[in-house]
Order: C-alpha cells, then sequence, then structure tokens
C-alpha cells in the first residue's frame, strides 16, 4: 500500500524508527520497516527486527495467569496471600488476582501512572535505584511494598505497574518457575512465537533494538541511550521484546480463541472499567486490554499501548473489519504519530471503525 508506506516515511523522516504490520483477515496489507534499530552504528531496522514492547507486555502476564485458570490452578478470586510471600510490606495479603488484573489491587506503584490526572505521577524511582541491580521479579517488591496503598481493594481503579509485578510473583508462586520462562515457554512458545522473548538490553544480541531518545524536542539534536532508564531484562510489567509481525499474530489467536478457553478469551475481550470519557468515544480497561467504545456504545477498537524511555508501540485490532495492527519503535516520543497515520489510512477505507481513542 504505497499510500500508507509513503506516509510513514514521512514518520521515519521526523525520528520515527520501527516496524509496522497491518493485517486484514491474517494478510498483510503493510509489514515493513523505518529508521534505525542502532543509531550509534547505524543498523536500519528490518521485519525481523525485536523491539522492548514496554506495557504490551502486560497482556502477556495476563494471559499466563488466565492459563493457570484454565487449567484449574488458579483462580481470579484467590487471594494472593496464598502464593505470595508478603512478609515485610504493607500489601494487603487479601488482595484478589482479579483485583490485579483490573488494576483494582490500591497497591501503590514505583512508577506512578494515573491515566485519569497524569500530573500525579511521582519522578521516576530509577533516579536513585540502580536498575541494573533488579533481575528478578521479587527485586521489585522493596520498591513499593512499603508505600501506603492508594485505595482499599476493589474500591477504585488506578493503573498500576506495581500490581502485574505482583502478578508476576503469583505465577512464579504457583508454577514454581521463573515468570520470564513460563511467558517464553507458555505464552510464546505454544503460539508459534519463535523471534520474541526477553533479551538483556546489556548484551549483544541480533536484531534486537537498541532504545534511543531525542535530547532536546527536534531530534536533529541529537539522541541519548535509554540504558540507565529501567532494568535491563523484560518483567511482569512490561518490557518483553517482539517483532510486530509476532505481536499481529498474537493478537489473532487471542481474539480468535487459540490461546485460551472460551470463557477466559470472553473475559480477555471484556471492558470492566471506564477510565476516561470524550465526545467522540469512552475508553475502558479490562485484562490489561484497553477498549474504545464510540459514542453510540460501540466497542470499535481493543488495544494495548506501551510506552517507556526508548521504547514505544501498540498493538491494536478492529473487529468491524477484522483488522490487526502492530506498532513497536525504539523511541517513546516519535511512535504516537505513526498510530494516528495508520488509523486514518484504515478510516479513510473503512469509516465505520470510529475514532481511534488514543
Amino acid at each position: 500500500m504505497p499510500d500508507l508506506d509513503e506516509a510513514l516515511r514521512t514518520c521515519a523522516d521526523a525520528g520515527f524508527s520501527g516496524t509496522v504490520c497491518v493485517r486484514r483477515g491474517g494478510q498483510d496489507l503493510l509489514h515493513a520497516g523505518y529508521g534505525l534499530a542502532s543509531r550509534r552504528w547505524l543498523v536500519p531496522v528490518s521485519t525481523a527486527t525485536r523491539f522492548d514492547a514496554a506495557s504490551i507486555g502486560k497482556v502477556f502476564t495476563a494471559v499466563a495467569v488466565l492459563q493457570l485458570v484454565d487449567a484449574g490452578r488458579l483462580a481470579l478470586d484467590e487471594r494472593i496471600g496464598r502464593f505470595v510471600d508478603l512478609s515485610g510490606t504493607v500489601i494487603d495479603p487479601d488482595i484478589t488476582v482479579r483485583q490485579l488484573l483490573l488494576h483494582r489491587s490500591g497497591i501503590a506503584d514505583f512508577d506512578e501512572e494515573n491515566p485519569a490526572n497524569p500530573s500525579e505521577a511521582r519522578p521516576s524511582v530509577w533516579l536513585t535505584v540502580p536498575c541494573q541491580a533488579i533481575n528478578s521479579t521479587r527485586d521489585f517488591l522493596p520498591l513499593f511494598g512499603s508505600l501506603p496503598p492508594n485505595f482499599a481493594p476493589g474500591t477504585d481503579f488506578r493503573y498500576s505497574n506495581a500490581g502485574y509485578v505482583v502478578l508476576g510473583l503469583v505465577i512464579e508462586g504457583v508454577t514454581g518457575r521463573e515468570y520470564r520462562e513460563v511467558v517464553t515457554t507458555d505464552v510464546l512458545q505454544r503460539c508459534g512465537l519463535a523471534s520474541s522473548g526477553f533479551f538483556d538490553r546489556r548484551e549483544d544480541r541480533p536484531d534486537v533494538a537498541e532504545g534511543w531518545e531525542p535530547l532536546t524536542d527536534d531530534p536533529a539534536g541529537g539522541w541519548t541511550q535509554n540504558l540507565y532508564e529501567y532494568p535491563p531484562v523484560g518483567a511482569p510489567d512490561g518490557g518483553i521484546h517482539l517483532t510486530a509481525g509476532d505481536l499481529a499474530t498474537f493478537l489473532r489467536l487471542l481474539r480468535t480463541g487459540e490461546v485460551l478457553s472460551p470463557a477466559s478469551t470472553t473475559a480477555m475481550l471484556t471492558p470492566f472499567d471506564v477510565y476516561r470519557r470524550r465526545e467522540d468515544c469512552t475508553l475502558e480497561y479490562g485484562y490489561a486490554l484497553e477498549f474504545v467504545r464510540d459514542a453510540g456504545g460501540v466497542v470499535r477498537s481493543t488495544y494495548k499501548d506501551g510506552a517507556s524511555p526508548g521504547a514505544g508501540g501498540i498493538g491494536r485490532w478492529y473487529p468491524d473489519i477484522d483488522v490487526d495492527v502492530a506498532i513497536l519503535g525504539n523511541a517513546e516520543s516519535m511512535f504516537e504519530p505513526v498510530v494516528d497515520v495508520v488509523h486514518d489510512w484504515l478510516r479513510a477505507q473503512f469509516p465505520e471503525i470510529g475514532p481511534s481513542g488514543f
């Protein structure tokens, strides 16, 4: 599709580096790479490039949890204290797995994010804690375990990275296996996503993009790498490395019921909490996923985005037109215009998909 490709090349000229995959009915409409996977060594992006997917990784955590539910090893309303040693913390052991999935646990975050009020965000914990010292899932617990909760469990909604870290600890407690091994074996390999995984950003892995951010508002002013912005290997709250093709494949497998049981698939595709109302649409959260409901009350798209210094992307599907979109890049500040370009291109052909909501 030359017109979409041309628009994306304009985004690349403005600083975007990444891969975009647009599929309809499982067939590629566009699958291409733009810009540089390494700005230091001038390595170009290709469709084989693996990107840090930031918070898109929460979807894989949620799927791993629901696989345990499907296997009868875990129940959504079980107390987390049964599986996780919370001694020395103020975290309520009566919080349920479901409350963690839905961001309704009240657990205070180590990197506070509140979609309803972004001004409430605290300074990054990585300004004072050496990120390279955080390697295991449990290494995260001291970062938030002593912080007072935001609210009583189940009484409110607040996006929580820490809550998904605790879900990772639940997975480890149930399986006796390390979180990354569970997701790699039980989710990625089961779905045939052989190219994706958890890669240490300090290592020389082929086809793994480096993360960069512009030093100023103008990308022409130079770039800096993200080595000290957060831990070097992905965790339950985010940081899995994906190709855009693998992400698009995963979205289709998930929504067509090939990853989870029918009951768990329905749960994954069900919105639970409204977190923002706009004139043209309503935005809602479910189990890691987000939903765009148009002014008429119809869910027009489902997605999960992710953004961290040196990483930004989105996995999204449009049920009305059977289209999956995967956009992954190696700069937090550069991927949002690409989301708009792809949505606008699709909407020009399929007006029924409604507003972006992003």
